[in-house]
C-alpha cells in the first residue's frame, strides 16, 4: 500500500539533479555547447527575469595535475564539463540547478530563504514505519523514469560532435549508479585499447567530496520523487561488526536458500536487475554503458578473498584514520602514506597509515566483504546498501573536519591525479560543483549525523558537567565567602577613609604655616623691587 501511494506521487514532483538534464541533450544545445534550460517558473533561461541566474562561459581552472594520466584530449571527462558544454547556468543567492530551479543545500522554501538541518540517522535507530517507508522509496526510486535527465551512451566524438545525439532514458536509482560507473570507468583509446589508471571520483583527494556530493544529491531527488523534504539515508555503523547484521531480509536483503550469490525471494531487492557491470565487454566494443539490465542483484557476505581483508573496521581503525593530521600526502593518490583520506579509504593501513597494496581496509573492505555486485568499483552502486555504508564513511569524514578544523586550502590546489584539484568540475555533475566546495562541514550543506549529535553531548558530558557539578558542590562555601569579603571590605573601606580623614587634618595644619610665609616672603620680596 506504501508503495502503491508513492507511486502516486510521482508526476507531482519534479526533479532536477543528476548528469545530462534532458532540455541538453539536442544536437542544437550540444553543437552550440550551451546548457541554459529555462526555469519553469518565469519561462527564461536559468530563472534570469527572476534574479534566479545568468547563461556564463565555464571559467576551467588551469591549475597543473598529477602524472598518472599521460595523454591529453583523448577523454570526454577531461577539463569537465567542456567537450560538451562551455555555457551553463551561473545561479545567484541560494539558488541551484541546472536551471537555477532548485535551492541550495541547507535551504528550502519558494525563494531559497528559510535554512533548515536534516539529521542522517543509523538505519537501526528507525522505527519499523520508518524503516519500511526507506526501502519502499527505493524500490520507487528504481521503478521510475527520470523527468529531467538521460545517458548518454556514445562518447561526443561517436556522436559525431553532437550532431547525431546519442542517449537513452533511465530510472532515478539506476541514473546515479550510471553515474558511479561513468566517474570511473575506463579510458577508450580506440581499438581494443584502454587506459585503467583514471577514476575522478576514487583513489584521491576527490573521494570524500565526491561521494557526499552523490549521497546529497540522492537524498535531494528522493525528496522531490516523494515530497518527504524532510527525508535523509540513514548510515549502517559497521565498526566491529562480526557479520552483515543489515542482510536480512527486514532491511536489505537476506541470503537466497537455493543460491548463496542470490539475495532472498522475501526481499525488496530479489527482483532488481543491474546494470554498468560489464565492463570488458564495453571496452572491446570501445562503448559506453547504456543502461540494459544485465541480472539479478549478487551478495554473499563473508565468501570473500579473507587474504586480502581479514575482518571488518574496528572502533580503533576508524580512531587511528581520525588522528591522522594530514588530508592528502606524498603522490595525493592510492600509494599516500599518512593520509587520513587514502587511509579512510582504504589503500593505506588503518594499524600503521602506510599504504599497503595487497590489502584492502576500512571503507574498501566493506565493498570487497559483500562478494558481489558492490566489490567490483564500477558497478558497485547497484546494491543499495552501497547508500548505508557511504553514508557512514561520510560520517567519519564529518568526524574528522569536526576534529581537524581545516581551512579549504587544506584541500590541493594542485598536482592531483586528473579531475581532483580543488577547483576541478567534480564530473560528470551538471550543474556543476567543486571537488572544495564540499570540503567543508555538513552542517553547512544542511545536515548533520545522530551519532555526531550524541558524540558532542558527550563531550559535554565527560568535560564541562564535572566541573559544573564540583563549582555546585563548593558554591555554598563560594557564597559564603562572598558575603564575608563584602563585610570585610566595607570595614577596612570605613577603617581606611577615616584614617585618610585624619591624616588630612594633620597634613592642613601642617602646610597651613608655609603658604604664610610665603606670603610674607612675597610682601618682601616686592618691597625690595619698589626699592
Amino acid at each position: 500500500m506504501l508503495l502503491a501511494a508513492l507511486c502516486f506521487l510521482l508526476w507531482s514532483f519534479q526533479t532536477s539533479t543528476g548528469h545530462f538534464p534532458r532540455a541538453c541533450a539536442s544536437s542544437k544545445s550540444l553543437m552550440e555547447k550551451e546548457c541554459c534550460p529555462p526555469w519553469r517558473g518565469d519561462g527564461s533561461p536559468c530563472g534570469q527575469l527572476s534574479g534566479r541566474g545568468a547563461c556564463q562561459n565555464i571559467i576551467l581552472s588551469n591549475a597543473p595535475r598529477g602524472p598518472q594520466f599521460p595523454f591529453t584530449g583523448v577523454d570526454d571527462r577531461e577539463s569537465w564539463p567542456s567537450v560538451f558544454y562551455n555555457r551553463t547556468c551561473h545561479c545567484f543567492g541560494n539558488f541551484m540547478g541546472f536551471n537555477c530551479g532548485n535551492c541550495k543545500f541547507g535551504f528550502w522554501g519558494p525563494n531559497c530563504t528559510e535554512k533548515r538541518l536534516l539529521v542522517r540517522r543509523n538505519i537501526f535507530d528507525l522505527s519499523v514505519p520508518e524503516k519500511n517507508k526507506f526501502l519502499a522509496y527505493l524500490t520507487l526510486a528504481k521503478h521510475t523514469t527520470s523527468p529531467d535527465y538521460v545517458i548518454p551512451t556514445g562518447t561526443y566524438g561517436q556522436m559525431n560532435n553532437g550532431s547525431t545525439p546519442m542517449f537513452n532514458d533511465i530510472n532515478i536509482y539506476d541514473l546515479f549508479v550510471w553515474m558511479h560507473y561513468y566517474v570511473s570507468r575506463d579510458t577508450l583509446l580506440g581499438g581494443s585499447q584502454v587506459w585503467k589508471d583514471i577514476d575522478f571520483a576514487h583513489e584521491a583527494p576527490g573521494f570524500l567530496p565526491w561521494h557526499r556530493l552523490f549521497l546529497l544529491l540522492w537524498e535531494q531527488e528522493i525528496q522531490k520523487l516523494t515530497g518527504d523534504e524532510n527525508f535523509t539515508i540513514p548510515y549502517w555503523d559497521w565498526r566491529d561488526a562480526k557479520g552483515c547484521d543489515i542482510c536480512t531480509n527486514e532491511y536489505m536483503g537476506g541470503h537466497n536458500p537455493a543460491n548463496p550469490n542470490l539475495l532472498s525471494p522475501a526481499s525488496f531487492f530479489s527482483s532488481w536487475q543491474i546494470i554498468c557491470t560489464r565492463l570488458e565487454e564495453y571496452n572491446s566494443r570501445q562503448a559506453l554503458c547504456d543502461g540494459s539490465p544485465e541480472g539479478p542483484l549478487l551478495r554473499n557476505p563473508g565468501n570473500h578473498d579473507k587474504a586480502r581483508t581479514p575482518r571488518l573496521p574496528s572502533s580503533a581503525d576508524v580512531e587511528f584514520c581520525l588522528s591522522l593530521t594530514q588530508y592528502e600526502s606524498d603522490s595525493m593518490d592510492k600509494a599516500a602514506n599518512f593520509s587520513f583520506r587514502n587511509t579512510l579509504e582504504g589503500f593505506a593501513s588503518p594499524l600503521t597509515g602506510i599504504a599497503d597494496a595487497s590489502q584492502s581496509s576500512m571503507h574498501n573492505a566493506l565493498h570487497i566483504y559483500m562478494n558481489g555486485t558492490m566489490s567490483q568499483v564500477q558497478g558497485s552502486a547497484n546494491d543499495p546498501i552501497f547508500l548505508l555504508h557511504h553514508t557512514f564513511v561520510d560520517s567519519i569524514f564529518e568526524q574528522w573536519l569536526r576534529r581537524h578544523h581545516p581551512l579549504q586550502e587544506v584541500y590541493p590546489e594542485a598536482n592531483a591525479p586528473i579531475g581532483h584539484n580543488r577547483e576541478s568540475y567534480m564530473v560528470p555533475f551538471i550543474p556543476l560543483y567543486r571537488n572544495g566546495d564540499f570540503f567543508i562541514s555538513s552542517r553547512d550543506l544542511g545536515y548533520d549525523y545522530s551519532n555526531l549529535q550524541e558524540s558532542e553531548r558527550d563531550i559535554f558530558q565527560d568535560y564541562i558537567r564535572p566541573y559544573l557539578e564540583q563549582a555546585s558542590r563548593i558554591w555554598p562555601w563560594l557564597t559564603g565567602a562572598a558575603v564575608v569579603g563584602s563585610a570585610l571590605t566595607v570595614v577596612l573601606g570605613g577603617i581606611t577613609r577615616l584614617l585618610c580623614r585624619r591624616r588630612k587634618r594633620k597634613q592642613f595644619r601642617e602646610e597651613k604655616q608655609p603658604l604664610l610665609m610665603e606670603k610674607e616672603d612675597y610682601h618682601s620680596l616686592l618691597y625690595q623691587t619698589n626699592l
